[in-house]
């Protein structure tokens, strides 16, 4: 263990591990979550904006668990959040060995709620493990079951703030979605998609007397059918967005 205060460009002295090697962040913006919420093709959301308005340094590659348990033990290091992650990947700041995963402080099953500064995300009763699995393509973001502490064999993604000063009353995303706005989307979806389109082909292709006997037949088809296509589409989502020190959506 050394002392690299010269190094960091921080105050304060921190006692960091020589075998580290750490990228400087800037403050910023970054946009991460998904705006897709078809089953197969979706991800976590609703997609949004973070802005980091403090500097900090992170690890280039990601650091064992049972060194960087030691390393936060003596210093002012911690282990990353999804947001700084994002944001220092997003300058090409990151980079780690084929197969590697990570796992960053985050802990959630979605997006709302959170807070959009740069500090952990946790959700409902602690939610899933947000980790990185680094492939061919480039990082890939999963979610798993949070594990015992003797479980935590993979690497982690450190970071070392300087002054987050985060505040009170920060901007967040609204803690629930606008169910009422996706059962209605949902509906038009099965409308328009199935159940029309169903009495459509029944009125040119079926037999005398179906429209009357078969209708409900007709319709619960047509609904199945339009659940049936949230496996491949569904229509875009918003984005939260921060402007004039408000979260807004469009």
């Amino acid at each position: 263990m050394v002392n690299t205060d010269g190094g960091t460009g921080f105050s304060g002295g921190l006692i960091l591990s020589d075998s580290i090697e750490w990228n400087d962040v800037k403050p910023g913006m970054v946009v991460m979550g998904s705006a897709n919420r078809s089953i197969l093709f979706g991800g976590i959301g609703p997609r949004h904006e973070v802005s980091i308005g403090y500097r900090f340094k992170i690890s280039r590659i990601p650091v064992p668990s049972s060194e960087a348990l030691k390393i936060i033990q003596s210093s002012e290091a911690d282990i990353a959040s999804e947001s700084e992650w994002e944001l220092a990947n997003s300058r090409g700041l990151l980079s780690a060995e084929i197969g590697c995963i990570e796992r960053l402080e985050d802990r959630h099953h979605g997006y709302w709620g959170k807070i959009c500064d740069g500090r952990p995300h946790y959700g409902v009763n602690r939610g899933l493990q947000n980790l990185r699995h680094w492939s061919k393509s480039g990082p890939v973001s999963i979610q798993r079951p949070t594990l015992s502490e003797a479980e935590k064999t993979e690497s982690v993604r450190m970071v070392i703030r300087e002054d987050p000063d985060w505040s009170d009353n920060p901007l967040a995303i609204p803690i629930r979605k606008d169910n009422q706005r996706i059962i209605l989307e949902e509906a038009l979806i099965s409308l328009f998609l199935g159940v029309l389109p169903s009495f459509i082909w029944a009125y040119y292709n079926a037999s005398d007397g179906y429209l009357r006997e078969g209708w409900l037949n007709l319709i619960i088809g047509g609904i199945f059918f339009g659940l049936f296509t949230s496996l491949f589409w569904r229509p875009k989502q918003p984005t939260w967005h921060i402007k004039s020190g408000r979260m807004i959506k469009k």
